[in-house]
């Protein structure tokens, strides 16, 4: 592994956000990344949230720094017991996947601290280790990146995602999204040869994730288990 992440990994820790104040420092952060980049409209409680963030197969996730949450994602587990997800409800036509019973990951609201952007710390890679681990941990079949355009090739380099449907608009953002999709079953060994970073580093305790199982909201995939590392 490169020694720059190596150093990094060190200093970084992963944590399920549950309680009210967690999840409030992640609406704040959200709020202060997506007025930086003006997707958003102001609000007098600079605060970004909607009620997707209260549904039972969510699970929200920040990279936190010397105890500062620096970055965080949010995660909906789709299976057949729980069809609620934001993504769905602009891409409707994922749908017919999980009518087959298969398992998709839909990964919204990646943000990271404009404190950090440009510096040597490579929070991109660090955050996006959390929908790969997610996807592993809960044994998924498609993975989902609704970006927009202009994102759309680093997911497309460094994770397998490939064009699925064209922009569109999405609830509460200014600029459309597309949407990208990946086969995790065949990209996952892929991924982890070109970048390692993205999987589970057993020399680092602090970077695992100890993800909740979601029992009787999610429920995996019936398609052959992979062995986590």
């Amino acid at each position: 592994m490169d020694e720059h992440i190596d150093e990094a990994l060190k200093q970084v820790r992963y944590k399920v956000m549950t309680d009210s104040s967690d999840l409030e420092a992640i609406y704040r952060l959200r709020y202060t990344c997506y007025r930086a980049q003006r997707s958003i409209a102001e609000n007098e409680s600079e605060r970004m949230t909607d009620p997707f963030d209260e549904t039972a197969n969510c699970v929200h996730v920040a990279v936190l720094m010397n105890g500062e949450v620096l970055a965080a994602l949010r995660l909906h587990l789709v299976s057949k017991l729980s069809h609620v997800s934001p993504t769905l409800e602009v891409f409707p036509e994922v749908l017919d996947r999980v009518e087959n019973e298969e398992t998709v990951l839909d990964p919204t609201r990646f943000v990271i601290s404009p404190k950090v952007r440009g510096s040597r710390v490579p929070l991109h890679f660090f955050a996006l280790r959390i929908p790969f681990l997610a996807a592993m941990f809960y044994d998924i079949d498609w993975a989902l990146a609704p970006v927009r355009s202009e994102h759309t090739a680093f997911y497309r380099r460094y994770l397998g995602y490939k064009p699925e449907l064209e922009a569109r608009v999405y609830p509460g953002l200014k600029k459309p999204v597309q949407l990208l999709i990946a086969n995790f079953r065949e990209q996952r060994d892929a991924v982890l040869a070109r970048t390692p970073v993205f999987g589970p580093v057993s020399e680092f305790p602090n970077a695992n994730i100890a993800f909740p199982k979601l029992s009787g909201v999610y429920a995996p995939s019936q398609k052959r288990r992979f062995k986590v590392a």
